[in-house]
């Protein structure tokens, strides 16, 4: 039997609370994890390291990355100034994971992007991002406030490696405020009702794939379930 492939997931580093305890924390919702072991993929968390050399030894040990949700992304790394709804961004976050992303490209890993992270394989192509989406689209469905999820209707692009997986149309979560504007060297491959980009995929032939939705939450198996098959494939032909 083959072993089960190795998915890193990117993380937060942020002040929580447990037990007796009230401290910065490296954490991440466990549906993601789960979403990857039910897929038959090992899960290992992966939070920001400062270490130059750590993002290539990382992706030589891994088979596939999956660059989670979180934080806005800080504006400077494209090229813009904060919108007044811009906050929070984590500076450390944005260098690891860029880190990542060059690191993954360097050696052809499956890569999957979700919310925050296909916001950043944007960036990270070059691309630009829409600071605040309800200025677009005038209405907040995408992120409704607080810890709840926007339900969004959103059809696939034919033929694409998504409309594969998922089907050609489908109702997702949505918890984002900001979304991809300009996107090189990807194609879109499913839009929002209102228009708002919420799909892209790496026009080469690496497993290269991002989401602005949380299909974690909904236990949606089929983006996991395609990651996993890919980080499988990139093993067996000797990825690490």
């Amino acid at each position: 039997m083959d072993e089960a492939p190795v998915v890193g997931l990117t993380t937060y580093r942020e002040v929580a609370a447990w037990g007796v305890w009230n401290a910065r924390a490296d954490l991440l919702p466990t549906e993601y994890a789960a979403a990857v072991e039910a897929a038959g993929g090992v899960p290992v968390l992966l939070p920001p390291v400062a270490l130059a050399s750590a993002a290539t030894r990382v992706v030589g040990r891994i088979d596939a990355l999956m660059v989670c949700g979180g934080a806005d992304i800080d504006p400077g790394r494209y090229g813009a100034e904060p919108h007044a709804r811009t906050a929070g961004w984590r500076p450390d976050r944005d260098a690891w994971e860029l880190a990542l992303l060059d690191a993954a490209e360097e050696a052809g890993l499956p890569v999957l992007g979700i919310c925050r992270g296909m916001q950043l394989m944007a960036v990270h192509a070059g691309g630009s991002l829409d600071q605040h989406t309800p200025d677009l689209v005038g209405q907040d469905t995408h992120s409704p406030g607080g810890d709840a999820y926007g339900e969004v209707d959103v059809r696939t692009e034919p033929g694409s490696r998504l409309a594969a997986l998922i089907g050609e149309r489908t109702t997702v979560s949505c918890h984002h405020h900001q979304s991809v504007a300009t996107h090189p060297g990807f194609t879109p491959v499913a839009r929002a009702v209102d228009g708002t980009l919420e799909a892209m995929e790496g026009t080469g032939d690496r497993w290269s794939l991002a989401v602005q939705w949380h299909p974690e939450t909904r236990v949606e198996i089929g983006l996991t379930a395609g990651l996993v098959a890919a980080a499988r494939e990139h093993a067996a032909r000797g990825g690490r």
